[in-house]
């Protein structure tokens, strides 16, 4: 393959309005895509902000025409509880249309006293009829606090899962394969790991999949060093996922200062989306703000 590039041509604020459960919290995990009519549709965690009590993260459905500025539904799809897996918050969402025109959600349930996480999911025919079907992957000894979703379905009609879980005081990628959306799943190895020196040499998380070209999917992943700095660059597979044919090395998106010195050095990438003959890809700066920024794949 020749080698890839990408550069940011533009990055914009995402405006979101609505009742003030959402316009009043900080807002993160922005999963956003192109609805049949034409418009923009968004998945997203609205959280407590900072010094506010309460739950660790509700779950809003969003619409925009421009896919910058959003109109957020009066009350969350997804909400805490009443189950004890997702009581202390909903986080993390990833969208999955299916053929019949149902949705099935991908989302990260945490616990009352918010030590664990686990991914899972909900399901119905619209956005607005979800119901919550419990565990979509468990976390196991060797990989905890499994959450953050991005999926892909090869060629050869297999689906691939990637997912980030917790290990040795580490975040980590790892990868299942299903014949079905919803699993069952079985874990494959490591994908790909942090590298030493680098901007991602610690921590690593998922992120949105490009799959215009299925021979080279691209995932704009999320990487950070021990101090958890999270910044996105990416990572280009073949077309099963068996192994990495090109690596960014240094970020895509990095945050810029800002004048809290309080504010979380993060930008983290949650979905992406092809507009125009734009890539347009959608994230969360300090765990508080959404930005859109435009990517030009310029190999």
């Amino acid at each position: 393959m020749a080698e890839l590039d990408f550069n940011v041509e533009a990055f914009k604020p995402v405006v979101m309005h609505g009742p003030d459960a959402i316009t009043q919290r900080d807002l993160m995990s922005p999963y956003v895509w192109k609805g049949k009519d034409g418009s923009y549709q968004m998945m997203v965690r609205a959280v407590p902000r900072m010094g506010d009590e309460g739950d660790t993260g509700t779950i809003w459905y969003a619409t925009s025409e421009d896919g910058l500025t959003f109109t957020a539904t009066d009350k969350p799809m997804i909400a805490p509880g009443p189950g004890s897996e997702d009581i202390g918050g909903c986080e993390d969402p990833t969208v999955v249309e299916l053929p019949d025109g149902g949705y099935l959600v991908y989302y990260t349930g945490v616990t009352a006293d918010r030590s664990h996480g686990e991914m899972l999911y909900a399901a119905g025919p619209s956005i607005d009829r979800l119901e919550k079907k419990g565990v979509a992957m468990a976390s196991t000894p060797s990989e905890g606090n499994v959450k953050e979703a991005t999926f892909d379905r090869t060629r050869a009609g297999a689906w691939r899962l990637f997912y980030e879980y917790a290990a040795g005081g580490a975040s980590l990628v790892g990868l299942a394969v299903g014949d079905q959306v919803d699993g069952p799943w079985q874990h494959e190895r490591q994908p790909f790991a942090p590298r030493h020196g680098g901007w991602d040499n610690w921590h690593l998380s998922t992120g949105p999949l490009l799959t215009s070209d299925k021979d080279y999917p691209v995932m704009f992943y999320n990487g950070a060093t021990q101090d958890a700095r999270w910044r996105i660059g990416w990572i280009a597979f073949d077309a099963e996922y068996s192994k990495v044919v090109d690596r960014c090395v240094e970020p895509l998106i990095a945050p810029s200062p800002s004048p809290d010195r309080q504010a979380a050095d993060i930008a983290f990438a949650a979905s992406v989306v092809l507009a125009g003959g734009h890539i347009w890809l959608y994230y969360s700066r300090a765990d508080r703000a959404l930005y859109r920024a435009t990517i030009r794949r310029s190999k």
